[in-house]
């Protein structure tokens, strides 16, 4: 409890250090983006996001798959996965979808049926699709414009939509807001962001590696990918960059 309570104060060192800063540099020989007008603020929350993940999650993560076997990891994604196909079939319908919408809603009855609530995919082998859709594509379908690129605190990358995109997808998510037991419903949070980071384990150690500025390449993959997903109406690759907190699955 002690190393965790550690983690944590230094984590928020540097989330107030960020805000007493008021906001990072932009690099030399960085061009300013017209999409990121808040260019030196959202550096600042990017920084600390660095440093939550860094100080606290990845950690987690660690003794997270140090701990549970692989199979075990993969079912608890399954779960997650399957859980979110059902407000993926939502945003289907509300996009004006309806046969996808209907094959989400047939993937959630299949893998709880036959794939133990969910654990096992048996959907994906069966030929049926699998989608990632959320209220920030809707509202982005519905012709709302993106708005300038943002970093949230915890969340990491988004735009003016997607922010109320993602308080959309918190205020509906039964999972996240409405389970009566606070306890187990704060377990059940902790335990889909440690899933969600758990997916993305190697990715952020890749874009360290590499010669480039890692926020720059985040943020005009974030906007590349949302755009995308909005024209197309679907996802066949998985994000460049590891979430915070912006995805449960």
């Amino acid at each position: 409890m002690i190393f965790w309570v550690t983690k944590l104060k230094h984590a928020f060192v540097i989330f107030f250090t960020a805000v007493l800063v008021g906001c990072a540099s932009i690099p030399a020989g960085v061009e300013p983006s017209p999409n990121d007008p808040w260019e030196p603020f959202n550096r600042s929350v990017f920084e600390f996001n660095e440093g939550l993940d860094a100080y606290l999650l990845k950690p987690v993560v660690a003794g997270y798959r140090f701990v549970l076997p692989e199979f075990v990891r993969e079912g608890i994604y399954n779960f997650f996965s399957n859980y979110n196909d059902i407000y993926t079939a939502l945003n289907n319908l509300l996009q004006g979808k309806p046969a996808d919408a209907f094959n989400d809603l047939m993937r959630v009855v299949v893998n709880t049926t036959f794939g133990l609530g969910g654990f096992i995919d048996m959907a994906t082998p069966g030929g049926l699709e699998k989608h990632k859709e959320d209220w920030g594509q809707t509202f982005g379908v519905w012709g709302i414009p993106s708005g300038p690129y943002v970093v949230l605190p915890f969340f990491g990358p988004s735009s003016v939509r997607d922010t109320f995109g993602t308080a959309a997808d918190l205020e509906t998510d039964y999972l996240f807001k409405y389970i009566p037991d606070v306890g187990l419903r704060n377990s059940i949070t902790g335990l889909r962001v440690v899933n969600a980071r758990n997916t993305y384990y190697e990715a952020g150690d890749l874009l360290d590696g590499a010669a480039i500025d890692k926020y720059s390449f985040m943020r005009d993959a974030y906007i590349q990918r949302r755009q995308y997903q909005i024209n197309e109406g679907r996802e066949d690759e998985e994000p460049l960059m590891p979430p915070y907190m912006n995805s449960y699955e």
